[in-house]
């Protein structure tokens, strides 16, 4: 199916309640979605320095993954998507939060808020499915919603990481196997290298605080361009808990890992065995849980889950 705008698609995968849940982590899973929602709310509470005073924009929000779990830490949180089949199921999800608020994006703009009106502002897994004019346009907007005291944390697809080029190279396969004489999908992963996107972040008017990039993402936190002292006291503050913000090596080498069980390379029930012989850790926790909800979608392909997996799961 061609779509030719990014609300087509995304409203296509969003058409069912289970398709808007996979097309936000590829789990169709509420348990899975709030588990991998409260791991990446953690990472942008500490980035954030969230401490319940900040009014706080989500750039593509989805179904409030994130949005859900980090509510609680907002003094506002507003989420914006392209998709309304996406934040009908967003507002559902958070129908028992009072301080949340969305907003649906019509193009490349945030033109419905004032400048300087939110304290912070965030994007997770989105910059990642736009062309890069639309990036650079989105982070300009980002900015100018900042406020000077504000922090804006940033990510996306990092291609100078193995496990980055690998998933590059899938979207090379894919379209080599495509009909070209179509548009490519308007919203495949696109990839920046570390300098490319620290490049678009500065350009856009920030100043980079702190950036990550060993592993499959870059990720940046980044204050408005001329905030002076701010940069030094952000910088003190991030190191003591950089470790729980940026992505570990481990967490690369799992994702490595589930991409071939993703692509025929590897059996679910060998990383299965692999991840219950490791030393037990959240991200390895994580990681087989998301590993055994993919297999139960997938069990048409790879087979029924171990009985033993099943119940505890079903249990």
């Amino acid at each position: 199916m061609d779509f030719e705008s990014y609300s087509s698609f995304w409203n296509q995968q969003a058409s069912t309640d289970e398709g808007a849940l996979a097309a936000v982590d590829g789990s169709a899973s509420e348990e899975i979605v709030r588990l991998t929602g409260g791991w990446t709310a953690d990472q942008v509470r500490l980035a954030l320095a969230l401490d319940g005073r900040q009014r706080v924009l989500e750039l593509g929000c989805g179904v409030g993954r994130i949005g859900r779990e980090l509510a609680g830490d907002c003094r506002s949180w507003v989420g914006t998507d392209i998709s309304a089949n996406m934040l009908e199921v967003a507002r559902e999800r958070l129908a028992d939060l009072d301080n949340v608020s969305f907003q649906p994006l019509h193009r490349t703009s945030l033109d419905m808020f004032e400048s300087a009106s939110f304290d912070r502002v965030y994007t997770v897994a989105v910059l990642c499915h736009m062309d890069k004019e639309d990036l650079f346009l989105y982070l300009q907007e980002l900015r100018r919603l900042l406020n000077e005291d504000g922090i804006a944390y940033l990510e996306t697809w990092n291609l100078a990481h193995p496990m980055g080029w690998k998933r590059w190279q899938f979207e090379v396969n894919n379209w080599k196997r495509s009909d070209q004489s179509q548009r490519k999908n308007v919203a495949r992963n696109q990839f920046c290298t570390p300098d490319e996107f620290e490049l678009y972040v500065r350009e856009a008017g920030f100043q980079v605080v702190r950036s990550w990039a060993d592993s499959p993402w870059i990720q940046v936190i980044a204050v408005p361009a001329g905030a002076g002292s701010q940069v030094a006291a952000q910088q003190e503050r991030i190191d003591p808990v950089s470790q729980r913000i940026a992505y570990s090596r481990q967490w690369g080498e799992l994702f490595g890992q589930l991409l071939d069980v993703i692509y025929g390379l590897r059996a679910p029930g060998d990383l299965l065995a692999a991840l219950d012989q490791m030393p037990a850790h959240e991200e390895v926790a994580l990681y087989r849980a998301y590993l055994v909800a993919l297999w139960r979608q997938g069990q048409a392909h790879w087979g029924a889950l171990p009985p033993e997996v099943e119940a505890e799961v079903s249990g």
